[in-house]
């Protein structure tokens, strides 16, 4: 029986119905130009927001409207460091004095891995 309703129908075939009666909404074709020198055109609704760039489907650019909308400019913040992060919490006077401090507990054994803690082997009596 399910062999039946496909009768007739092939895969990727033609749809059986038709567009009588049916209104298409309002459409505008918007041309953008990349740095390559390509053109091309898209087709956007009336009510879109037309974007100023757009990729380019040759190259890959960023392609400017040729209506001569400029793209915004934004306001970006510049990116935070580490250091800059902990510039914020301490003075560089107080870190210079907790480097100190930690290399003076790490020199003294008291911080750190144990394999660099251990005791340095005795010299046998044999090789002094």
């Amino acid at each position: 029986m399910a062999e039946r309703t496909l009768r007739g129908a092939r895969l990727g075939g033609q749809s059986f119905e038709d567009e009588r009666g049916i209104e298409f909404a309002a459409r505008q074709q918007v041309g953008y130009r990349c740095p390559q020198g390509h053109e091309f055109e898209i087709t956007m609704s009336d009510e879109a927001e037309v974007p100023a760039v757009w990729e380019c489907p040759r190259c890959g650019a960023e392609a400017l409207n040729t209506s001569g909308a400029q793209p915004e400019e934004k306001n970006e913040k510049p990116a935070r460091t580490h250091w800059d992060m902990l510039l914020e919490r301490r003075s560089e006077k107080e870190l210079e004095d907790i480097l100190k401090e930690r290399l003076d507990l790490l020199r003294g054994g008291e911080i750190g891995p144990a394999h660099l803690h251990r005791k340095s082997p005795k010299r046998s009596k044999a090789t002094a």
